[in-house]
């Protein structure tokens, strides 16, 4: 076997669609298995309708772009959006009546933490009831939702506080990545973001990935948890959300109207093997679309 011979293999990760083909396009095909992909972005920005939307994609078989699998959505914030939840599994068992249950949210399993220390208790408890092989559908997919709630206000800006909160981040990312390995699963992780300050050429000389091109609502911003969690995971989407003014005609009224409408843009920020990729998007009632431009 050549290098040669080794470039024409086909790839044989499998990827969870995320039911858009431009989306799509951007992760050069969807979400890939065997790896930890970040989604990052203000309040409102979409990450947890993608999400959602993805625990009931995966049930989907892979001749329909789905793992053929079951989910794991561990939430360590607000309340889980149950409604939001069933309202997608509704729509999506009215659009593939004979690939997915009259319950879709059966295949669905949720569980809240509240901080790091009980988030890796929880993923020890997760392999040994992906082990058992107790669902219906083989677990594909795991989702947390986010990483940066729970380092929040557990740990300070010492030195000492720092390298525990950075092994922390490796033994989770590690104990993901062990997971998605060994079950073939994909590990959606989604995570806030916070004010940046500095140059446009990165930190230190150092780019987090396309860092100039994280703006939102008229910010400069990069991802919470610093360097440190970047390099815990393989890819990083960012999704972005702007506000903008339009005038708006009222008929028989005397002046315009102020409409806000708002801007959603999807931007693969990095990943192995790909190229940096954007694309617009909206959220409609059957979840996040991209918009052709």
């Amino acid at each position: 076997m050549t290098p040669q011979n080794l470039m024409l293999l086909p790839l044989s990760t499998p990827k969870l669609s995320i039911g858009c083909p431009i989306l799509d396009y951007c992760l050069g095909g969807g979400i890939a298995c065997n790896s930890i992909i970040e989604l990052v972005g203000e309040s409102g920005s979409g990450k947890t309708q993608l999400c959602l939307q993805l625990t009931v994609r995966a049930q989907l078989p892979p001749s329909h772009g789905g793992l053929g699998g079951s989910s794991i959505y561990i939430f360590t914030e607000f309340s889980f959006p149950f409604r939001r939840l069933q309202q997608l599994g509704n729509l999506y068992h009215a659009s593939y009546p004979n690939l997915l249950r009259l319950e879709p949210l059966e295949d669905i399993y949720v569980h809240g933490v509240h901080d790091a220390q009980e988030l890796i208790h929880v993923l020890g408890d997760i392999e040994a009831f992906i082990a058992i092989d107790h669902t219906r559908l083989p677990v594909k997919l795991i989702v947390i939702d986010s990483i940066a709630a729970l380092f929040r206000s557990q740990y300070q800006t010492t030195p000492a506080d720092l390298k525990r909160r950075s092994e922390m981040f490796f033994n989770i990312s590690g104990t993901l990545k062990g997971l998605a390995n060994k079950y073939g699963l994909a590990v959606v992780v989604t995570n806030q973001v916070v004010d940046f300050i500095g140059p446009h050429h990165g930190v230190n000389g150092v780019r987090l990935g396309n860092l100039e091109s994280l703006d939102t609502s008229g910010r400069r911003v990069s991802p919470a948890l610093g360097l440190a969690w970047a390099h815990c995971i393989n890819s990083r989407v960012f999704l972005a959300r702007h506000e903008q003014s339009i005038e708006v005609d009222i008929r028989n009224a005397p002046s315009t109207s102020i409409c806000s409408q708002t801007h959603r843009t999807f931007h693969l920020v990095f990943a192995p093997h790909l190229a940096y990729a954007s694309a617009e998007f909206v959220i409609k009632k059957e979840g996040i679309v991209g918009v052709s431009q």
